[in-house]
């Protein structure tokens, strides 16, 4: 597999622009890691109320629990502190709700903070590379010596534009049919050129 082309050049624009691509995504990543901190210091309220309610539940009931001992009136004087504790429970749960919504909140939002912008930017870099590297992988397993550049120079007449064949030589078919070696390598260079590949030594 042919990740890079065989040409200096656009190698570099190559490799460049996988690492912009990765530093992209690392950028978000971070940007996403530091909107998720911020975003879950707003649960800090609700984990004080789920921490303070349970503590008075606790102690409401601890409460309704040593009075609801005591003879005669232990019942009665129990109902208050039950209420209160029920009560402090649920205004714990509250805060647990608080505490469960921000962390949701900020479960998607650092998901579409990080999918967002590198999807945008994946879905026309990554088929790019993908079609470079398919392309070349199948020109390579055609270009084994000199001897295999006819069927590049008969794409290049397929695929050039006219004004680039004309620069080449005034009759590129004709001189294709006439095997002529120096129009035939300059033909094949143009193709091998789109392919990511650089031309084979003579043999």
């Amino acid at each position: 597999m042919l990740l890079y082309a065989d040409a200096p050049s656009r190698r570099f624009r190559q490799v460049l622009g996988d690492v912009l691509f990765v530093g992209w995504v690392g950028l978000w990543v971070w940007v996403a890691s530091v909107v998720r901190r911020a975003t879950l210091a707003l649960a800090a309220p609700g984990e004080q109320v789920r921490e303070s309610a349970n503590g008075l539940a606790k102690w409401f009931g601890d409460a309704a629990k040593k009075l609801g001992s005591v003879p005669l009136i232990g019942d009665r004087a129990s109902d208050p502190f039950d209420g209160a504790s029920t009560a402090a429970t649920q205004l714990a749960a509250a805060g647990q709700a608080q505490i469960d919504a921000v962390h949701t909140f900020a479960f998607w939002l650092t998901l579409a903070l990080v999918l967002t912008p590198t999807l945008i930017v994946a879905a026309y870099y990554v088929p790019m590379r993908v079609r470079f590297i398919r392309r070349a992988a199948a020109g390579r397993k055609f270009l084994d010596s000199a001897a295999d550049l006819d069927l590049f120079a008969l794409r290049a007449i397929a695929h050039q534009p006219l004004h680039v064949l004309a620069a080449i030589s005034p009759d590129p078919a004709g001189a294709w049919r006439r095997q002529d070696e120096q129009v035939v390598r300059a033909l094949a260079t143009l193709e091998l050129r789109d392919c990511g590949l650089a031309l084979p030594s003579r043999t």
